[in-house]
């Protein structure tokens, strides 16, 4: 299935990534303010959903391999955080408030979502970059992975997405994060995508930015 073989011109990419700088940079202020601050929380998964279709609109050419990747993706995530927060022997001891949406047996269904954009864009960076090795981009891009994660965290607890029992973040969340990255990444490099747009690499970067700036204030 081929729904689309256009490639994105240079504007219509500078155009989408403005797009999304603009969202994160208004969430990062509707966050931060008090008057607003609730009504950015509940719109945190119709952001994701929106940088979803973002993200996936600048796929070229958008074919049903990327949206079977990205079931794939997504059915893994939610088996990953049920697991996580049904028996505590995955990331350790954590739930999920209502912040992230509708839940189904504690996972919010939106957590999908966020697992998929990730791994897409952090796979396309290192299809970006210059490491041939497909071991080596898989081991990178996990490690990256997680550190984005060691900055999600704080601010996750603090705006209370989720919360970790006694407020402890154990070390077998990133290791946990550094596996489960791993396997999907892998993944990623066994549907063979192409070298993409700049869009999702961007997002990446961006998300790296919102969350170190709400960490900071």
């Amino acid at each position: 299935m081929k729904l689309n073989t256009q490639a994105l011109s240079r504007d219509d990419q500078q155009k989408i990534i403005i797009t999304v700088v603009a969202f994160h940079v208004v969430g990062i202020i509707g966050l931060f303010l008090p008057f607003s601050h609730g009504l950015f929380l509940m719109l945190v998964p119709w952001h994701l959903l929106f940088m979803l279709a973002i993200v996936c609109g600048s796929h070229r050419p958008t074919t049903g391999s990327l949206f079977a990747f990205a079931g794939i993706i997504y059915v893994l995530a939610y088996i990953a955080e049920w697991v996580g927060v049904n028996t505590k022997d995955l990331f350790g001891d954590y739930a999920y408030s209502d912040v992230l949406g509708v839940k189904l047996d504690g996972v919010p269904f939106i957590i999908g979502v966020n697992w998929f954009l990730l791994v897409y864009s952090t796979g396309i960076l290192m299809k970006r970059s210059r490491v041939r090795s497909v071991i080596i981009r898989v081991i990178l891009g996990a490690l990256l992975l997680v550190l984005l994660d060691a900055f999600i965290e704080p601010v996750a607890v603090r705006y209370n997405y989720w919360r970790w029992d006694h407020d402890i973040i154990p070390l077998k969340n990133y290791i946990s994060w550094f596996l489960v990255s791993a396997v999907m990444l892998t993944i990623f490099e066994l549907f063979k995508f192409k070298k993409q747009s700049i869009v999702a690499p961007v997002f990446l970067l961006v998300q790296f930015l919102f969350f170190i700036i709400l960490w900071i204030l």
